[in-house]
């Protein structure tokens, strides 16, 4: 009726917290890299900071390397159905935990540059998104 495969729909249902975590995957990785691969290029280019500070460089190298592990675990996750639900937690408590950080610092510290609050946004958007996709049924 209507053209509507169920099979197609339940397949794609099934699939919908592997291709999350894909989804997931591939959005962090580029971040990470940004942050990490040359620390000085990312702040001057995207938080108008000319001079970074070595201890500020360590923390973004560090958050790269804490990003990617993240992300290569959500894409070994997908793979593995035994890991997806622990994954797609992870995603939440990532997202949600990341944007109280920047609401806070926003509202204490005032507005950061605009990449910063674009990642508000992304974040308030996907922390919700996973928590729903997790609580689907496998």
């Amino acid at each position: 009726a209507l053209g509507f495969n169920s099979d197609r729909s339940e397949y794609e249902m099934k699939n919908i917290k592997k291709h999350f975590l894909i989804f997931a995957f591939v959005a962090v990785i580029p971040i990470a890299l940004a942050y990490g691969i040359s620390p000085d290029w990312f702040a001057s280019t995207f938080l108008g900071i000319d001079m970074l500070d070595t201890n500020i460089a360590h923390i973004l190298r560090a958050i790269m390397c804490l990003y990617l592990a993240l992300g290569l675990f959500w894409l070994y996750s997908a793979f593995n159905q035994a890991y997806r639900n622990p994954a797609l937690l992870t995603v939440v408590l990532f997202t949600g935990g990341l944007v109280v950080g920047r609401l806070i610092s926003y509202f204490v510290d005032g507005q950061p540059q605009p990449i910063l609050i674009l990642y508000i946004g992304l974040e308030f958007v996907l922390a919700p998104i996973a928590y729903w996709i997790y609580r689907l049924p496998e």
